[in-house]
């Protein structure tokens, strides 16, 4: 990824955040949590790693939009759009 520091930062702070959820879940597997506990944190795993990708892929297409000529990370509309449906 060819993104300035203020991209990445917020994309960083969203996955350290699923990390620590993630980290939660399986300690509560390991140490059997309850289901509804478990499920509800693995829930709030999956949705902090979209929204991680849904703004990587958003970066990207603002970079594309905004600076059409730059090649240090070329990928067409298309590519964008699929690599959007895979996440939705």
């Amino acid at each position: 990824m060819d993104r300035t520091p203020a991209d990445i930062k917020p994309v960083l702070n969203r996955l350290r955040r699923a990390q620590g959820q993630l980290n939660a879940v399986i300690a509560a597997v390991e140490n059997g949590g309850k289901c509804r506990d478990v499920v509800i944190q693995l829930a709030a795993v999956s949705s902090a790693l979209d929204k991680a990708g849904f703004q990587i892929i958003a970066t990207a297409m603002e970079k594309c939009l905004n600076d059409p000529d730059d090649t240090s990370d070329p990928m067409t509309v298309a590519e964008l759009e699929k690599l959007f449906m895979t996440l939705a």
